[in-house]
């Protein structure tokens, strides 16, 4: 399989770095941003993940509504949402709107990288 990109989003900076260099230890190629706004300036900039990894709790454009925009511009794009603040109702909501998994925060890192390498066979196979 070709190298899996990942994009963390994550407004806790130091919480989305550590994690894409944890991530970037174990063979992928990970890039952290600090919202859904520069995670956008990222796709737009013709960078792909394959998989984004995001907080649900965020000021400005929530993860729900970044969820929506991040598979508005690429369908096939897996997401996973990783919070502290989760409700079965937001993890619905996120399945209801095309969400890959819904993970709770303090996540082992071992359990993130097979949901990683699941959504990203989904998204190699056209999502």
């Amino acid at each position: 399989m070709a190298e899996v990109k990942i994009l963390v989003v994550d407004d806790e900076s130091d919480f989305a770095t550590t994690l894409s260099e944890r991530l970037e230890l174990r063979g992928f190629a990970a890039k952290a941003v600090s919202g859904a706004e520069e995670g956008m300036a990222l796709l737009a900039s013709g960078w792909r993940p394959n998989v984004v990894l995001l907080d649900l709790m965020m000021p400005g454009i929530d993860g729900l509504a970044a969820l929506d925009l991040f598979k508005r511009h690429d369908p096939k794009l897996q997401v996973i949402i990783l919070t502290g603040h989760g409700s079965t109702e937001s993890g619905i909501l996120g399945m209801k709107r095309g969400l890959f998994d819904y993970l709770m925060k303090p996540v082992d890192i071992g359990e993130l990288v097979e949901k990683i390498r699941q959504a990203s066979e989904v998204a190699a196979s056209g999502g």
